[in-house]
């Protein structure tokens, strides 16, 4: 009897940033747990971190940030990517 009813999957939104341009998640994905949403999260900024990289050639100064919201529209947790250079002395200029 109790196979018959499960409860839903929860819904989380992820709601990503990039300096001031936000693109905010209004279909939601539904995911087995909080802790799997983290992995979620973490894993795409990671990916929006790289693929700024690769069209960019350098790091921006702009950071990635993942927001993410339960089913209820509550904050759940936030992960940023935020990638610096800082270059000690002088460096060699290329292509000469």
């Amino acid at each position: 009897f109790s196979d018959w009813f499960t409860s839903p999957m929860p819904r989380f939104y992820f709601d990503i940033f990039f300096g001031s341009d936000a693109q905010l998640d209004a279909d939601g994905h539904e995911i087995d747990s909080v802790w799997a949403a983290e992995i979620e999260a973490l894993c795409t900024a990671g990916e929006l971190a790289q693929d700024q990289l690769r069209k960019f050639q350098s790091p921006t100064p702009e950071d990635v940030r993942v927001e993410v919201r339960d089913e209820h529209q509550r904050p759940v947790l936030t992960v940023t990517v935020s990638i610096r250079v800082e270059r000690a002395g002088l460096m060699p200029t290329l292509g000469l």
